[in-house]
């Protein structure tokens, strides 16, 4: 019975394809996209710089960084004749899996976040709308790829949690600044859903949906079909930062650093595509 199912699940292949189109434009039109100076992080209007990073762990890793923002909320900061709370000067958030859920969810909502988060998501059943059951079905679609397809948790996040945002809603300008990390297993090199890393591949970082960003880092392999991103190295006129060149000859960079400045530089000469 076994052996059949395994049969049946190989015959089921050839038509059990997700057929995954890339969901990032083009630059509107070539320009001097990248920076040229070292990457900053400029803070509020103080001398308090708060940045955080959320791990990843699926639904406790959401609920923990959840819980350290309610904690931040309950810290009073004195400065002067003011008092605020430790909440008001985070400048950065990382996030990674479902560290990433709470950290744009944050990003785009500040304080009011802390509200319904836990409405709207934690006590939520997240994988309602994803499949597994194991059949033939579902091992023919993880052969393929994966057996959830590339818009289900995506679909799921944007009707409950992102409403259509895209990251035009967390520019450059916007604080905290929020970077949402994932991995591009095919090149075995880390993803950054940040400004350095579109401008790396010309394409228009601010028509991104968040909820597909966020989707890419919690999605595992095999689970979910993968996330597939276009470069578009014609639509750019600029040369690579100078903080990029440094970062892959200098010896003492950061292996990570290293690795992020050797991978951006790839997606932009066309040796490795996304």
């Amino acid at each position: 019975m076994k052996l059949l199912a395994v049969l049946s699940a190989v015959l089921l292949a050839g038509c059990a394809t997700f057929h995954v189109e890339p969901a990032n434009l083009p630059l509107p039109a070539p320009e001097n996209n990248l920076i040229e100076n070292d990457p900053g992080l400029s803070g509020n209007d103080d001398d308090l710089f708060v940045g955080l990073a959320f791990s990843g762990g699926g639904m406790r890793a959401a609920a923990f960084s959840y819980g350290i923002l309610t904690e931040f909320d309950r810290i009073p900061i004195r400065s002067k004749n003011t008092t605020t709370r430790l909440i008001d000067h985070v400048d950065f958030l990382s996030g990674v899996s479902g560290g990433a859920i709470t950290a744009a969810y944050f990003g785009l909502n500040g304080r009011a976040a802390l509200a319904n988060f836990r409405e709207q998501f934690l006590m939520r059943d997240a994988e309602e709308s994803l499949s597994s059951i194991f059949n033939p079905m579902s091992v023919a679609h993880a052969y393929e790829g994966g057996i959830n397809g590339s818009q289900q948790f995506p679909r799921w996040l944007d009707d409950n949690l992102f409403h259509g945002a895209t990251f035009r809603q967390l520019g450059p300008e916007h604080r905290p600044r929020v970077w949402i990390n994932a991995s591009d297993i095919y090149n075995r090199t880390p993803f950054v859903f940040s400004e350095e890393t579109f401008g790396a591949i010309c394409s228009d970082l601010a028509s991104y949906p968040i909820a597909n960003a966020v989707a890419a880092s919690a999605a595992m392999p095999v689970i979910f079909a993968p996330v597939v991103l276009r470069t578009f190295p014609d639509r750019c006129a600029s040369t690579m930062p100078n903080w990029i060149q440094r970062a892959r000859r200098e010896a003492t960079a950061p292996p990570i650093l290293k690795v992020y400045a050797n991978a951006l530089t790839r997606y932009r000469d066309g040796s490795m595509s996304t």
